[in-house]
């Protein structure tokens, strides 16, 4: 793939579109458009990511793909690499509340499909998408190249970088996650909710395998997820994600390994045994936000930089990722009619099909909170009572299964 002096006396300084931000959604991004013919420029602030290091443990931040996700990374070559590198399936769920009898479980089974989803560490699903993009020749590749400025072109929009060179296209696209600076330099306003807890993320050995089930348990109001891990034939590891205040997550911070392990796993109730840590523990601040638009002429949003929400279900990167693949369907679609692809009225089709789906998901967030947050004692009963219902009632469990597997609206093609 050139360098950003190579592209430039290459392609020259025009581009039919340009991504900022080469994380998972921007990368896909870039290959969904190059694929199709699109000269693309992806642009990041940061360095080339590296290869990850897959005879050590496993990096700490870690997403749960979909199966939906997982027909969009296959069609983009990544999902071979990574299969070849290190991911986990898992085919049983189970969630319980740790201050009642509630509990439910769900299997892949139940919901007919071969597994619920494939806990992958980001760096592996990074790297993979970052060789894919490799293979297209109508992609160029800026590192190391931070927005200076966002500014209106005779084509549509351009960047102006920090090393002063300017990139101009019909249709700019921010990827650049949840602090988006191009967001901002769009003029683009975001709500904002501090959800009031950190989320702590580790590596922990344990006793008993994981037997390819995610386990979720809500403690206090917060939950504790323990997610399957298998690192070289070991089915003994799990990535934590431990949502809580943040003065409790400053307290496991604090701890050494030993103290930590053995807090994880009394507070699943030894339902994994003795818990080793692997690793200190790690934590960023949660905070759900939503843009108040995703488009603008020349312009769109996409992942983190649209809409970021609580890591409770796992859906951040699925939902960044269908961002990706329908904002591609709409813009290449246009762009092989001849139609002006970067127009509003072009924009605004992505936009309709996905602020749906993120607002929900970002509702049902946020009321999983409220619900489990709360001390009242009646309302503790019914979210108990609700879940062992619903664990009975195998119709209703087939629908959230499907939804949680991604199968949810008009899928883009790309997806099925």
């Amino acid at each position: 793939m050139p360098s950003p002096n190579e592209s430039s006396q290459a392609s020259g300084r025009s581009y039919d579109a340009i991504i900022v931000g080469a994380g998972m959604v921007g990368t896909t991004l870039c290959w969904l458009l190059a694929n199709a013919g699109m000269r693309v420029a992806l642009v990041e602030a940061q360095s080339a990511p590296s290869e990850p290091a897959l005879n050590g443990l496993p990096a700490p931040r870690v997403s749960a793909l979909t199966p939906v996700s997982q027909r969009l990374l296959t069609h983009v070559g990544a999902w071979p690499l990574m299969a070849n590198a290190r991911v986990t399936p898992y085919r049983h769920m189970q969630v319980w509340d740790a201050e009642g009898s509630g509990e439910i479980a769900f299997s892949a089974d139940e919901a007919g499909v071969p597994v619920l989803g494939h806990i992958v560490e980001n760096d592996v699903t990074l790297s993979a998408l970052h060789v894919a993009l490799a293979r297209q020749a109508k992609a160029s590749v800026y590192f190391d190249a931070p927005v200076a400025a966002l500014e209106a072109s005779a084509s549509g929009r351009q960047l102006r970088l920090a090393n002063g060179q300017a990139l101009q296209a019909p249709l700019i696209v921010a990827a650049d996650g949840a602090r988006s600076a191009l967001r901002e330099m769009a003029g683009i306003d975001v709500v904002s909710e501090s959800m009031g807890q950190d989320a702590v993320v580790t590596t922990v050995h344990c006793e008993r395998p994981h037997g390819d089930t995610a386990r979720q348990a809500f403690i206090d109001g917060c939950p504790l997820a323990f997610l399957p891990l298998t690192v070289q034939g070991d089915a003994h590891y799990c990535s934590i994600v431990w949502s809580t205040t943040p003065a409790h997550a400053t307290a496991l911070c604090q701890l050494s390994q030993a103290a930590l392990g053995d807090t994880l796993g009394n507070a699943l109730g030894a339902r994994m045994g003795a818990v080793t840590a692997c690793d200190r523990a790690y934590r960023f601040a949660l905070v759900q936000r939503h843009a108040r638009d995703y488009v603008q002429p020349h312009f769109a949003l996409v992942g983190d930089a649209a809409h970021s929400l609580h890591p409770l279900a796992g859906q951040g990167v699925n939902l960044g990722l269908m961002d990706a693949a329908v904002l591609a369907e709409e813009v290449t679609a246009a762009w092989r009619r001849g139609a002006p692809w970067g127009e509003l009225s072009t924009l605004k089709r992505y936009a309709r099909r996905r602020r749906a789906d993120n607002q929900s998901m970002l509702g049902l967030m946020k009321g999983f909170k409220s619900l489990f947050g709360s001390h009242d004692p009646a309302l503790t009963l019914m979210r108990n009572l609700g879940m062992s219902g619903m664990d009975k009632l195998a119709p209703i469990k087939r629908i959230v299964m499907r939804q949680a597997t991604g199968e949810r609206g008009r899928l883009p093609a790309a997806c099925r």
